[in-house]
């Protein structure tokens, strides 16, 4: 079992910078590659950004890429999210994602999830 715990949420206005944590605890943190991804009201849950646990590689959706960098701390169990520019199209609630699968998008590959933090952007 993988625990994780996201933070960081809260309001901002349109172009603010917010960025999020995700710790985890239970196995091996760095055995896992994580995942943020996002769900917007009345929307489905979408994918935001992955990052392999080494770290090395990441991949973002086309919608934040340049804005947003996903980055994680081994030692520390944590993953980030630091969201630059943003957007009223950002207002979500933000989900962090552990899998023992290779680095992927799909939501389906991904075990462990967290219960997720608002993320408000007002225009």
């Amino acid at each position: 079992q993988v625990q994780l715990l996201e933070s960081g949420g809260g309001l901002v206005q349109a172009g603010d910078s917010l960025g999020l944590s995700c710790a985890a605890s239970g196995r091996t943190f760095s055995n896992y590659a994580m995942g943020w991804f996002r769900q917007a009201p009345g929307k489905e849950r979408e994918f935001v950004a992955a990052i392999r646990w080494s770290g090395i590689s990441t991949g973002y959706a086309d919608s934040v890429k340049g804005r947003f960098t996903i980055s994680r701390d081994n030692a520390k169990n944590t993953v980030y999210l630091q969201m630059n520019s943003l957007k009223s199209e950002d207002t979500a609630v933000y989900y962090c994602a552990a899998t023992k699968n290779p680095y992927t998008r799909d939501e389906g590959q991904y075990e462990y999830w967290g219960q997720g933090t608002r993320v408000t952007v007002s225009s």
